[in-house]
């Protein structure tokens, strides 16, 4: 591993909850259904995240903990069980109900677990039900899809069948790419988990291999290693280096010749070098500070730094899993500055001391930021956006040079105007 300076502060945060994974959650299963226990402000955090209008028929929704329920009042199992039966009542279509908990659903010392087991019995062979939490005491807002997939391998089959496992949300277009070069490599049995249909569960074993998409899943790939599964470790598909390191791992552990490898990718990484070089251009030798939200930080500023040229000052991360993240520290720059956790005063001063080109934040902070003179870049868009694989990296680092790109613009026409 290449000497990285490795710090770890704790003190006030400043981050979306896990609540939030909803909304590309119930995008990826569309027979599913997330049911939110929680107070009023969750509904309107999931409902404003998820731009769904007052009209239209979301596949998630809260079930709102009043004053009654909170003071005790009020059997809240028993509002719970009311609105869970109007629910399945209006909505037969759904499959599989999730049960998430809050910050309010968790102060209460409600049973999630239980109200979850109690209901799959009463509506067994109709509807499955499962919970996870979502609250924010404690966990970031991609968290919530690491609980979310945990709660699904309890219901997974097994099998000895040679497979591999992708796990990790994807764009449904940037999964078929994915799955058309791993059949081109030679694996022709490529299961995902979530998959497109929730009750399409793949079955899994000792013969499963699991190549994750997304770093913010270290429950679930303990889970998944307790069933038996063998992960691979690799970079993560951001950009050319990891994507193609990505392909590489699932073929070593396939033992598929590495050439073959690199012959199915040239194309798509000689055209993807090449439609990089308008946004190196913008971005080479450009200052950004990333603080920490997502957990996609490290492999973010692998590929900004290696191959965009973008200085790293420093690197945050709401947690570090050395195991998963070991591939992509060592392919860092030497005495890159790694924060993990986070003292949200302290990391202001360090930015603005630094006087970064930009900030990589969560919206709560890009604001006050950008009032500053400072220019930003919502970390949340990263989850949201198609930003995997090679053939992706254009799409990827365009999140990155518009900003500056436009800011460049409006100040060369404010020079103009004055």
């Amino acid at each position: 591993m290449s000497p990285l300076e490795l710090n770890k502060e704790s003190g006030p945060r400043e981050v979306f909850c896990g609540l939030t994974s909803i909304v590309w959650l119930h995008r990826r299963m569309p027979d599913a259904f997330f049911l939110v226990v929680g107070s009023r402000t969750c509904a309107h955090l999931i409902q404003s995240a998820a731009g769904v209008m007052i009209f239209a028929e979301p596949r998630f929704g809260t079930a709102i903990l009043e004053e009654k329920d909170l003071a005790g009042l009020a059997d809240a199992n028993e509002e719970l069980d009311r609105v869970v039966d109007k629910l399945i009542d209006r909505r037969p279509e759904i499959k599989t109900l999730f049960l998430v908990g809050s910050c309010p659903s968790e102060v209460i010392k409600l049973d999630l677990a239980t109200v979850a087991e109690r209901l799959s019995k009463k509506f067994i062979g109709k509807v499955r039900v499962v919970n996870y939490s979502g609250s924010g005491i404690e966990t970031t807002f991609t968290q919530g899809e690491d609980g979310a997939l945990k709660a699904l391998i309890p219901l997974m089959k097994e099998t000895n069948e040679n497979q591999l496992l992708l796990v990790g949300t994807l764009a449904n277009s940037v999964e078929d790419r994915f799955i058309k070069i791993f059949k081109k490599m030679g694996i022709e049995k490529v299961q995902s988990l979530p998959p497109r249909q929730s009750m399409d569960l793949p079955a899994i074993g000792k013969n499963t291999k699991v190549l994750l998409t997304q770093p913010y899943l270290s429950e679930t790939i303990r889970s998944l290693q307790h069933k038996g599964c063998e992960i691979i470790y690799a970079p993560f598909p951001l950009g050319i280096e990891g994507s193609t390191k990505w392909f590489l791992a699932a073929a070593e552990a396939f033992k598929i010749n590495a050439i073959k490898v690199h012959e199915i990718l040239a194309p798509l990484t000689d055209r993807a070098r090449k439609s990089l070089e308008v946004h190196k251009s913008i971005l080479k030798g450009k200052k950004l500070f990333l603080l920490p939200e997502s957990q996609l930080e490290i492999p973010l500023a692998r590929f900004l730094h290696n191959e965009l040229g973008m200085e790293l000052i420093e690197v945050g991360t709401p947690y570090l899993n050395r195991d998963l993240m070991k591939t992509e520290l060592d392919l860092l720059p030497q005495n890159t500055t790694i924060v993990e956790g986070q003292h949200v005063e302290k990391q202001l001063d360090r930015v603005r001391a630094s006087s970064p080109d930009l900030v990589v934040c969560g919206m709560g902070l890009a604001n006050p930021l950008e009032a500053e003179g400072i220019h930003t870049k919502w970390s949340i868009e990263m989850v949201f956006s198609p930003i995997h694989g090679i053939d992706q990296a254009s799409d990827l680092a365009a999140l990155f040079s518009k900003p500056l790109k436009r800011n460049e613009i409006l100040s060369t026409k404010l020079l103009a105007t004055n």
